[in-house]
């Protein structure tokens, strides 16, 4: 088990404070490790009160009345600090009031998980009114991967992906695939097809291949439909925009917008989308090594959000910029490709950020070795760029 310090860095200035943690993202990415590293800092196992909700011998305990009950049978009269760690939580029918009741009723340091985005989007944001955190995990960074498999390089990080678990597995291809296959059934069935009541399921799952085949390519849903209308198939473009934002809330698609760098503002056309883990996709879909330069492009993408930046695709005089990332007010502009074997390659690839007025960073990413900077912008080797400490 790896620390995971970059989450335990923005988590620890809220731990004892009575606010209440929420850990998001993808099924199996990571949040009950995140549950235990936050126990194992925290270390009061006398006050601790955990539960998985996925786990059947806590099934009485997914009906709210049963679980207020337990825990405040267990805390009783005590005017001690109690530490609650509640995985899953959207498993309990009216957890929302429950996790309120808790913050309320005595001293209660309270730390969630749930794989939905909509986690927030109800009761619970208005119980709570400022008085929660949210923070999103991601599947492992090529920095975390290499940490838990010392063994491995950046051709296994290109192959893999970064779900967690794989570090039981690697070695057997086979069992590789068979637990990507399941980590994204599980998603499918538990947190698109169940939770937003789908019943066309064989078109979610068209959806999902297109969306899996563009990444980082430009098109919209109504693009979408007019594909499915070629195949001989109906489908609204509403159904197409509903069935994949129901997968962006189950953490499996990132969507970008465009900005104009020049005019200032967001473009309502022609997003991005970005899949949550480039090994889910070669299992799903396959052809990674072929789309290697659509795959590095999703490994920044991914890299940029797990560091906390908001991210946005660039358009400058009708030309694009594969990403703005800002934090703090402050943006970084990216330029991502496969190789620059020429210089009219360079040109396009450079060309476009030095149309950028400003003197923020700029960067172009490669699988070159070789340092091609030029005029104020960063060339970086992609694997130099998914492991510096700064950008």
């Amino acid at each position: 088990m790896i620390k995971r310090e970059l989450y335990m860095e923005r988590m620890r200035p809220f731990i004892g404070q009575d606010i209440v943690k929420v850990i998001t993202g993808l099924r199996r990415s990571g949040k009950s490790v995140m549950l235990d590293l936050l126990r194992n800092e925290i270390n009061d196992t006398k006050h601790s009160i955990y539960f998985n909700f996925e786990s059947k011998r806590n099934a009485k305990y997914t009906d709210a009345d049963t679980l207020y009950e337990y825990v405040i049978e267990k805390v009783g009269n005590s005017k001690e600090k109690w530490y609650l760690f509640f995985d899953e939580i959207q498993e309990v029918i009216g957890w929302e009031e429950v996790i309120n009741s808790f913050r309320v009723d005595f001293d209660a340091d309270i730390y969630i998980t749930g794989s939905n985005a909509k986690l927030l989007s109800g009761e619970l944001a208005t119980l709570l009114s400022g008085r929660y955190v949210q923070f999103v995990l991601y599947p492992l960074s090529y920095k975390e991967f290499l940490l838990l498999n010392k063994d491995k390089n950046f051709a296994d990080y290109l192959k893999l992906g970064g779900m967690p678990f794989l570090k039981n597995i690697v070695g057997d291809e086979n069992a590789i695939n068979l637990y990507l296959e399941d980590v994204y059934n599980s998603v499918i069935l538990k947190d698109v097809v169940k939770r937003n009541n789908i019943r066309d399921v064989d078109l979610l799952d068209r959806i999902i291949t297109y969306v899996l085949a563009n990444i980082g390519q430009t098109f919209s849903a109504t693009s979408i439909a007019k594909y499915f209308k070629n195949e001989q198939r109906r489908v609204s473009t509403d159904t197409v925009l509903n069935y994949i934002r129901a997968c962006e809330e189950a953490y499996m698609f990132y969507k970008l917008k465009r900005q104009d760098i020049k005019g200032k503002k967001l473009l309502e056309v022609a997003e991005k989308y970005f899949v949550v883990d480039h090994g889910l996709r070669e299992a799903i879909y396959g052809k990674n090594m072929e789309d290697i330069g659509q795959v590095l492009e999703n490994m920044v993408c991914l890299e940029l959000l797990r560091r906390g930046y908001t991210v946005t695709v660039g358009t400058i005089d009708n030309e694009e910029i594969d990403f703005i990332g800002v934090k703090n007010g402050k943006p970084i502009y990216i330029q991502v490709a496969y190789v620059m074997p020429d210089r009219k390659t360079q040109i396009r690839e450079f060309g476009n950020l030095l149309k950028i007025e400003d003197n923020y960073p700029k960067f172009v990413v490669s699988m070159d070795e070789v340092d091609m900077s030029q005029k104020g912008i960063v060339h970086m080797n992609i694997k130099d760029f998914l492991l510096s400490e700064e950008y």
